[in-house]
């Protein structure tokens, strides 16, 4: 039996890493290797947890996730709702 294919995370401007599991959100798989990520309602609508996708791609859990579409365009993503569909390097807008 094979293992579940996964793919890698990793953050800016830290370096971190972990598994990012394709039926996981990013946020949960982040939790799961003790990395840390701001978040709060985990529906996609607070936006505790924007990022921005540098790289990868990803697909969301919910239907219209609550970014405008002019975030979408500059990339960003709400980690609590989005699935990798790739290898993703995120990094968050803040500070």
């Amino acid at each position: 039996m094979q293992a579940a294919p996964f793919y890698t995370a990793r953050l800016e401007p830290t370096g971190e890493q972990f598994d990012a599991w394709p039926d996981r959100s990013l946020l949960q798989s982040a939790e799961e290797g003790q990395v840390p990520w701001p978040s709060s309602c985990r529906n996609g609508t607070c936006r505790t947890c924007l990022g921005v996708l540098v790289s990868g791609e990803v697909t969301y859990a919910v239907e219209w996730p609550g970014l405008s579409a002019e975030e979408k365009a500059d990339g960003c993503v709400l980690p609590c709702v989005a699935l990798p569909a790739s290898d993703v390097v995120l990094r968050s807008p803040g500070p």
